[in-house]
């Protein structure tokens, strides 16, 4: 007979009957999901990391003229020599910016710059290095050239009517720079998500205030706001609400009313105090769930008024953890981004990691490219959930399905990149 005691399933637990899986729980909460209405007029600028809300069709040729992909000498390509080398007349110059008004001939050619554009008659570009300068209105050119050599054609990277974004494509930096080619000035985008954010717990101190025995400072709001920010949202931090029922039942009030998205850290699991459950089921429609998962066991999900709200557990890694399963999937479906699926590949473990099927694994890792080529990754370190390190050394997820076991030094495990 054991002489252990466990008068219920806890966070130790490799299996509980009633615990939804990782996958399980994201499917359900995104079917509760549906885009928000409601789209803006931004200028360009204020559109990095928003959502189109309207396609994006190319108003004219990228690039608009064909030009130079090189500083040399524009010439005619079905002239070029065959097999000697012959002379060229230099009629004029060609800059970016400044086009050459002639039209080349036969034995011609216009000195030219990158960018500019290609002078009437010519189609072909001999760089500078394979010209020989015999004085400024002759040059001397060689055989091994071919036509339309180092040249950018008009509409070579996006054609005139060519649909360019879809709506629900996010804007990326290298998006603005293609919008402003085009000479856009503002977007017609999905309105921003208002998400609101707190902690709970008698023991939490913001940041600057002194701490007494036994308090320690916020540090999930700080991490919260760090993957908001790179989310694209307006946020709203509440700050810190104490475990005083008034307290609690007004901060989720205010939030619901002024937020899409409500989001709160701690004060959920078996143990904590008793009337945030009773306040969060009187306000709402709310669901308390095991996670079949390691960090983050106890995920909150429902409705607060209009609002959608998420309840992440109180440990570090764990906020982090779960809102990027579960929270930023549902912020990317709710401002109407294209679905995007956590990309995932294998790597070869430089560590063995001890793990009992039943439960998704999320351990911190490091991966990078070893000697042989090949991907490999190593833990972080401890792997405890209140380990917040072992989130900042990492760069990657090493997934670990419930049907794993112990994974030893060379196995291939999965890996998903830390974004």
């Amino acid at each position: 007979m054991s002489n252990r005691i466990e008068i219920a399933t806890s966070c130790a637990s490799p299996f509980e009957e009633d615990a939804l899986s990782v996958t399980e729980a994201q499917q359900h909460i995104l079917s509760q999901i549906t885009p928000l209405p409601g789209q803006q007029k931004r200028p360009l600028r204020d559109c990095l990391d928003q959502v189109l809300a309207q396609p994006v069709i190319s108003p004219n040729d990228v690039p608009g003229h064909t030009n130079s992909a090189m500083d040399g000498y524009a010439v005619v390509g079905a002239n070029l020599p065959e097999g000697s080398i012959e002379h060229y007349r230099v009629i004029g110059r060609a800059m970016a910016g400044v086009a050459f008004e002639g039209e080349c001939g036969t034995g011609e050619c216009v000195r030219i710059m990158t960018g500019a554009m290609m002078p009437a008659g010519t189609d072909t570009v001999v760089m500078q290095e394979q010209v020989e300068v015999i004085d400024e209105e002759s040059v001397r050119i060689g055989a091994g050239h071919r036509t339309g050599q180092n040249v950018r054609q008009a509409g070579e990277d996006i054609a005139k009517g060519e649909p360019v974004f879809e709506a629900g494509h996010k804007i990326s930096a290298a998006d603005l720079g293609i919008l402003a080619s085009f000479g856009i000035a503002e977007l017609a985008v999905k309105r921003r998500l208002r998400v609101a954010f707190f902690s709970t717990g008698d023991e939490l101190r913001s940041v600057g205030e002194q701490l007494e025995a036994g308090q320690i400072y916020d540090s999930n709001r700080y991490t919260l706001y760090g993957m908001l920010k790179h989310s694209g949202v307006e946020m709203i931090d509440l700050g810190v609400i104490p475990d005083v029922p008034e307290q609690i039942h007004q901060a989720f009030e205010s939030a619901a009313a002024m937020a899409d998205v409500v989001i709160t850290s701690g004060g959920v699991s078996v143990g904590e105090a008793d009337y945030i459950k009773p306040t969060l089921r009187k306000m709402g429609d709310i669901n308390f769930w095991k996670i079949a998962m390691k960090p983050g066991r106890p995920l909150t999900y429902g409705q607060l008024g209009k609002a959608h709200f998420f309840g992440l557990p109180g440990n570090p890694v764990a906020v982090m953890v779960t809102f990027l399963q579960f929270v930023k999937p549902a912020l990317q479906k709710l401002s109407g981004q294209d679905s995007i699926t956590p990309l995932r590949f294998k790597a070869r473990c430089k560590n063995n990691i001890r793990k009992r099927p039943g439960r998704m694994e999320f351990q911190r890792g490091i991966y990078s490219q070893g000697e042989d080529g090949e991907l490999e990754v190593q833990l972080t370190g401890k792997q405890g959930s209140g380990i917040l390190r072992s989130m900042s050394l990492a760069n990657c997820f090493i997934v670990l399905s419930d049907e794993q076991s112990d994974v030893k030094i060379g196995d291939w495990v999965q890996l998903e990149p830390i974004i």
